[in-house]
This record gives C-alpha cells, structure tokens and sequence, in this order.
C-alpha cells in the first residue's frame, strides 16, 4: 500500500523467525485484499462495483463495520470514502501494524516495535519514539517514552495535502502534523487521521484525554495534556 514496515525485536527466542515470516505473509495478504493502489483488490473491485460485499473475504466486511462505527465516533470526519472512494487504509494500515505486533507477543516477545509508514505500536520498554519535525526533513521535533506505547502521526509533510475533509471534500491543510499517542495503535490510527480535518482538533482530543502533539504550518506546537 505504498508504505513500509520494520521491525525491532529485543527478545528474540526460538519462535521469532517463523512468527516474522507469517507476520510478513499477513502483510502482504492484507496489501492484495485492501490495497486502493491495487486495480484487483477486492477492495478495488469492490468499489467499482464487480464485486459484492458479500462475495468478498468476510475480513472485508469486517473493516468496513470498523470503519462505519469510527465515522460515527468522529462525527463523519473519519470516512472509508475518501474523495468519494472507497478505501478503508486509514483503519487498515494501524490494524494490521497492531496485528504484526500482537503476533510477535503470541511468539513470546514482550520487547519489541513494530512501525508501518512511520506509526509505531512497541511492547514492553522503556521506547524513546521520535516525532518528525514536517519542516526540517531528517529533523526530530519530539520525542514520546513510555512502555506499551502506539505512536500515530498524520500530515502533510511526506504525501502532500492527502488528507480530505469529508465535510467539505477539499485537503485539510489547517496544520502540518497532529501525533497521537496511547496503547492501542488501530484505533488511535483512525483518531489521528479523523482529527487532523477537524478544525479544532486539540479541544476534541483533550475531552476524550487522548495525549497529543499538533505542529502548525508557521512552526509552533501545541499539545494536549498528559503527553510523555
């Protein structure tokens, strides 16, 4: 899906080399049934219309229901129709970075990082997570510690204004990186792409006590309280 995951695993026992390979195979199982960058996808075919819902991997539906409940959640700025275009990858990439992480857990490894396009689910700890400064490329403008920490980050700096506001359906350019930090890498995945078109994302967060950091196209940074 355009993007790239590593992995760091600091308790490497018998069973990590076998659970990276089915981590991998996962990977690029989920890749061929939700890529939008794949035109035989079923997610692809899907929305074109050649294929049901029904006749789809039951996964499918599955992530669309996810998706549909977290639209509800955030008042319709999560959507699984960007640009009037079914794709689920705001929901899909943090689910199955989570999916590799609790795969190496069921191996055995309480200590390692999983990050997929630069957002980051880790297990044990302490995790030193740097935040990428959107105006110095190579740049560091945070870092987040902690144990058990998901990482997520949407903006501008690496695709562009990729992000649209389904409420308006123009790019949501108000700012030029929102960071969410919590346990549970999936969910907080889709909160930061959903919050970062809302025009107040900050006061949105702060009342559902999700840590975060908002960097704003002149520079400055704002964050909610409780971040590590």
């Amino acid at each position: 899906m355009g993007t790239v995951f590593s992995f760091t695993v600091r308790d490497p026992g018998a069973g990590t080399a076998d659970a990276l390979a089915r981590i991998v195979a996962r990977l690029h199982w989920i890749d061929a049934v939700f890529s939008p960058y794949r035109p035989e996808s079923e997610i692809s075919r899907l929305g074109r219309g050649e294929l049901a819902l029904a006749d789809c991997d039951p996964e499918v539906a599955r992530v669309l229901e996810r998706c549909a409940e977290l639209a509800a959640e955030t008042d319709g700025y999560f959507t699984a129709t960007p640009g009037g275009h079914l794709d689920p990858s705001g929901w899909v990439k943090g689910w199955a970075v989570e999916e590799a992480s609790r795969t190496l857990r069921e191996s055995g490894s309480d200590q390692h990082c999983v990050s997929g396009g630069g957002d980051v689910q880790t297990a044990g700890g302490p995790w030193r997570i740097g935040i990428a400064d959107p105006h110095r490329p190579g740049a560091v403008a945070r870092v987040v510690t902690g144990h058990d920490l998901a990482v997520a980050t949407s903006g501008t700096a690496e695709r562009g204004p990729h992000i649209v506001d389904p409420h308006t359906g123009r790019p949501a350019t108000s700012y030029a990186s929102l960071t969410l930090v919590g346990d549970r890498l999936a969910h907080l995945d889709a909160l930061a792409t959903a919050a970062f078109a809302m025009p107040h994302a900050l006061e949105w967060l702060t009342a559902r006590g999700v840590p975060a950091l908002l960097i704003h196209p002149d520079g400055r940074q704002e964050e909610t309280p409780g971040l590590p």
